[in-house]
């Protein structure tokens, strides 16, 4: 078995936290469905391990180690953060880490009924994230840039969704338009700020009908916040789109236009997640393609 195929099961779980963390050795077990980059196992009520699976390198596990303990204070939603950490050993060669396990439901398997009360809940959870990152915050090297710079992402992931899901010589022209509009936008020009840099279904949590919770901070990084505005498309119910932008209150029109197009590019990669066959990339949920297409409608009628 490869080392990236390397199976994890409750009972290496529990092996790794008698070697390593033996009181917490006792706590339930229990298998987090959906992860892919990391592998997620409930420990008691309370907690939950983070287990690098599929990630080549252990990067993304050693970030949100350093940064989330600086970050969570400052936001208003639970987010996870390590509490104990978990080395490579003979028994599993990679990196794991203990972290606060967020209450709620990932939002791909749920829905969000509150749409004014989740809007307002995102702005506000973003006006307190993006704030100027210091000197020695992380970089991304695959996200971040300007649209314009990822023209050929952007047709490589239209051109590989299936012509069922997009019309050629309909929607697909009207994605493009979205996108030509957005690399057409003013760039970002205020200092490096903190961005989540992933926030699609499976990365936030719901409870009682409104977000309660953000995960996955391994793509965070420090740039063009616009990154993640476009979850006013992406996560946000039809017609929340303009009340999450007046309630953020710092983007301008340029801002709003290269966060539309940057939505359309995610909605189509969670539709390429959702496929099935040659088509599709390996990890994908076939649940995301529905998410996708419905976050790609709102883009296309701009609410």
């Amino acid at each position: 078995m490869a080392d990236t195929e390397i199976e994890i099961t409750a009972d290496l779980v529990r092996g790794l936290l008698r070697d390593q963390h033996p009181d917490l050795a006792g706590l339930a077990i229990r298998e987090v469905a959906g992860g892919w980059g990391n592998q997620m196992w409930r420990l008691g009520n309370d907690l939950a391990v983070r287990m690098q699976h599929m990630d080549p390198t252990p990067e993304l596990q050693l970030k949100e180690r350093r940064w989330l303990p600086v970050l969570a204070p400052l936001l208003p939603l639970p987010v996870p953060t390590p509490v104990r950490f978990g080395e490579p050993s003979e028994r599993f060669p990679k990196h794991w880490t203990v972290m606060t396990w967020v209450p709620g439901k990932p939002l791909d398997q749920s829905s969000i009924s509150r749409g004014a009360h989740a809007a307002d809940t995102l702005a506000g959870f973003l006006r307190a994230l993006h704030v100027e990152a210091p000197a020695e915050a992380p970089t991304a090297t695959d996200r971040g840039a300007h649209p314009r710079n990822c023209t050929d992402g952007f047709e490589n992931i239209l051109q590989a969704v299936a012509s069922d899901d997009i019309a050629p010589d309909d929607i697909a022209a009207d994605v493009r338009a979205v996108w030509a509009d957005a690399v057409a936008a003013q760039g970002w020009e205020g200092p490096p700020v903190w961005v989540h840099g992933d926030l699609h279904p499976a990365n936030v949590v719901v409870s009682d009908g409104t977000l309660s919770g953000i995960v996955d901070f391994g793509d965070m990084f420090a740039g063009d916040p616009t990154w993640d505005l476009a979850a006013a498309w992406v996560l946000l119910p039809a017609g929340t789109a303009s009340r999450f932008f007046d309630m953020y209150a710092y983007a301008d029109e340029a801002a709003i236009r290269r966060a539309r197009g940057l939505a359309a590019m995610k909605s189509l990669f969670l539709m390429l997640m959702g496929q099935n066959g040659d088509r599709g990339l390996r990890g994908g949920k076939p649940h995301w393609g529905p998410a996708g297409r419905a976050a790609l409608d709102r883009v296309l009628k701009g609410v």
